[in-house]
């Protein structure tokens, strides 16, 4: 049994059995079924996880994914264990990818309208680790916002979206636009064409995001492709103090929204409708996104977050917000 299954055993158990949580609030908590609750209890007691206390096998990390739960008021939160894997942001991101693909194996049982953000390194791995479903889990895979960087990166961007409404037997809808336009008068041309009004009309009746989380300094992805923010907007940002974004709304160090000039070139999903959809999953680790992922929790922005073990461990130390 994979680490990963461990570790949602585990987890299971400790709400049931030292939370005192009845079996219909954890299947509300984790979105899964009750009856896989029952199961997975009884599993956990087979396998010997559960005694009289619950015992927390290696490389599962219950207690610290808890406490980050506790801190920043999250639904769930994952922490992925490279192992005895070599340091470095190669290996974080495969154990990341590897982690929130059985999240959403565990978590995806049908109905949902999923949106996704482009051309994130975490989100690639996990869909790189998913498994195609016998069956379909979600009903819509939407692209809530252009590639971002060259007309490639915009392609990438797509086939991600397209890929991984295969893998769930879900609806692909594609939004056919860059992530910035070169103006905001540009802006407002294009979302006059059907094609792309109609994407963003969806965005209200989503119920769940996946998105990688920005810093504002590019990531090697990103630079690769062509990076589409120009250094004098990264700098107007960083003056107004952001220091990452989810889909391009930019926040800053208190997860205080950051009003700037890009806004009004963004196209794609909007903050007011972002932070409304009821569960939304952060995907990213590494040093460099640790301080965008702490200001993303301190905003509220996230309903669960999928992250390593390293800026796990300096999240469960920040004070709460």
């Amino acid at each position: 049994m994979s680490t990963s299954q461990l570790r949602l055993l585990t987890k299971v158990a400790r709400m049931y059995h030292e939370h005192g949580m009845r079996q219909p609030q954890i299947a509300e908590q984790l979105h899964i079924s009750q009856p896989r609750v029952s199961r997975l209890l009884k599993q956990a007691t087979a396998l010997g996880i559960v005694r009289t206390t619950v015992i927390t096998p290696a490389g599962v990390h219950a207690e610290l994914e808890e406490e980050i739960e506790r801190r920043f008021g999250l639904r769930d939160v994952v922490v992925a264990d490279t192992g005895h894997s070599s340091p470095g942001e190669q290996s974080a991101l495969k154990a990341i990818g590897a982690a929130a693909a059985v999240y959403l194996e565990t978590t995806l049982t049908g109905g949902d309208r999923i949106g996704i953000s482009s051309w994130s390194s975490t989100l690639l791995a996990t869909v790189d680790a998913m498994r195609p479903r016998p069956n379909p889990v979600a009903d819509q895979v939407v692209q809530v916002i252009g590639g971002v960087g060259s007309s490639t990166s915009q392609i990438y961007a797509t086939r991600l979206a397209d890929r991984l409404a295969i893998l769930t037997g879900a609806k692909a809808i594609f939004l056919p636009a860059p992530g910035l336009a070169t103006s905001s008068a540009a802006r407002e041309v294009l979302v006059t064409d059907p094609h792309i009004s109609d994407v963003m009309a969806t965005y209200g009746s989503l119920t769940m995001l996946l998105a990688g989380l920005g810093s504002l300094e590019p990531s090697p992805l990103l630079m690769e492709s062509g990076n589409a923010i120009a250094d004098t907007d990264q700098d107007a940002l960083r003056k107004l103090g952001a220091v990452g974004d989810i889909c391009l709304r930019f926040f800053d160090e208190h997860g205080e929204v950051v009003k700037s000039a890009l806004d009004e070139r963004v196209l794609g999903i909007d903050t007011d409708t972002l932070r409304s959809i009821p569960r939304v999953v952060g995907i990213a680790g590494g040093t460099r996104k640790y301080t965008a992922i702490r200001a993303a929790l301190r905003g509220g922005w996230l309903d669960v977050l999928v992250t390593d073990l390293d800026v796990a461990r300096c999240l469960a130390v920040e004070p709460a917000p």
